[in-house]
């Protein structure tokens, strides 16, 4: 899932491939999205980006023409646009030429020029979205990475919050107070300074300073390096320096953009820079639960006072390759409908199963034996003696004598006259 980091390299993404680009005519939206259509028309305009925690945001300008008694056309914007997007759990940016479009491109921007490239906003599982005239948030807190004073000011003097009672791990994804902080940052985070996740965050966060002691508050870029210990573990320069919580929350992430990005740039999808720049998460030896909503938690040794109970660890799933990141095609199509064709026989065998039990086939059977019995006996109680007799002559002369031709005529008459 796209955290500030990852964010932020977006916006850097577009501010780079956008540059000097001009871009005409409607912003068009794909049939399928849910996201609000967007109302901007212009002959030519320019996109810039910026990044504040876990948004971008997009600015539309029209560009001014030289003739300055032209009128703007009816329908045409004249005022710039603000379009603000949250990335859910797999959105990103790509500039490619009309013909290269991504499948799953839901908002599309298109250069003026031949031939024709366009600027698309992907997201294959669609739980991103975007805002017109959108506006940063009220609700997130300062950006972790560019408005770190703010961001410790308000941790600091918020920590009588409710919030804080929770475990430090779940409240790292509280974006009112961690604005930029997801799932994989966190675990880094904790990990690096060997605090437990599941210990209440109060407890973590407390005697923490709104101001930030050490000398250079300026971000990290060029002085994190990585070294190697002599156990073979990896080690920052200056972590003796960072048992502060509240500082690895705005160096952490900044290594990462550091890195280069983490498939920024896009066309190239190379991660193995960021896969070997991880120490915890999803890291072989590395132990990891599900947290109290759900979200898996990696860490080392005890997870704390306040895990939860009976809490298993998810099972290992293989990662995906980029290239199958987004494919919701036909093989996929195919195997579902498998699983459901086998779930459905399997259904339909335990149905007939049920109905028909061998137990109770055996109850039935043997009922209905002694019910024929006990009426064959009332009959013989009812039936006289002599009658029973009779019967049974009758029956035995029937299949004796023949049912048609002469004899029998000639034996009735024969019965008549010695009567």
């Amino acid at each position: 899932m796209p955290e500030g980091p990852e964010l932020h390299l977006a916006s850097l993404y577009v501010n780079k491939m956008c540059a000097g680009v001009v871009f005409t005519g409607p912003v068009r939206k794909s049939e399928v999205s849910k996201s609000p259509d967007v109302p901007f028309t212009c002959e030519a305009y320019r996109i810039t980006a910026a990044s504040r925690g876990k948004e971008v945001k997009l600015t539309l300008t029209p560009m001014k023409s030289d003739d300055s008694k032209k009128r703007v056309k009816a329908g045409q914007a004249d005022q710039p646009m603000e379009i603000v997007f949250r990335f859910g759990m797999s959105g990103y940016f790509r500039f490619t030429t009309e013909d290269e479009l991504p499948k799953h491109a839901h908002l599309r921007f298109y250069s003026k020029e031949e031939p024709c490239r366009v600027l698309s906003y992907v997201d294959a599982r669609r739980f991103g979205s975007w805002q017109p005239d959108g506006k940063w948030q009220p609700d997130r807190g300062p950006c972790i990475m560019f408005e770190y004073e703010s961001f410790r000011e308000k941790i600091v003097s918020h920590l009588s919050d409710r919030a804080f009672d929770k475990p430090i791990c779940e409240v790292l994804l509280n974006q009112k107070y961690f604005n930029g902080i997801g799932n994989y940052l966190r675990a880094e985070i904790l990990f690096r300074l060997n605090i437990p996740p599941f210990v209440p965050a109060r407890t973590v966060l407390e005697g923490l300073q709104s101001e930030d002691v050490f000398e250079n508050k300026k971000p990290l870029k060029n002085e994190i390096t990585d070294t190697k210990t002599s156990g073979g573990a990896k080690q920052k320069q200056g972590e003796g320096e960072m048992g502060d919580l509240l500082r690895l929350c705005h160096t952490v992430p900044l290594e990462v953009v550091n890195l280069g990005g983490k498939g920024y740039d896009p066309q190239k999808a190379d991660y193995s820079d960021f896969q070997a720049w991880l120490q915890c998460y999803y890291v072989d030896g590395m132990t990891s639960i599900r947290d109290h909503n759900g979200r898996t938690m990696w860490f080392k040794g005890d997870p704390g006072p306040m895990a939860p109970k009976d809490s298993k660890a998810p099972k290992a799933k293989k990662r995906a390759k980029k290239e199958d990141d987004h494919d919701y095609t036909e093989k996929k199509k195919v195997a579902r409908s498998r699983s459901v064709s086998t779930s459905k026989r399997n259904v339909v065998k335990r149905e007939t199963v049920t109905k028909t039990p061998k137990k109770e086939k055996d109850a039935r059977t043997k009922e209905a034996v002694s019910k024929r019995r006990m009426t064959e006996k009332s009959r013989e109680v009812k039936t006289p003696q002599h009658e029973k007799r009779s019967i049974a002559r009758r029956k035995k002369n029937s299949s004796a004598e023949p049912t048609t031709g002469p004899q029998r005529r000639s034996e009735r008459a024969t019965r008549q006259n010695s009567k």
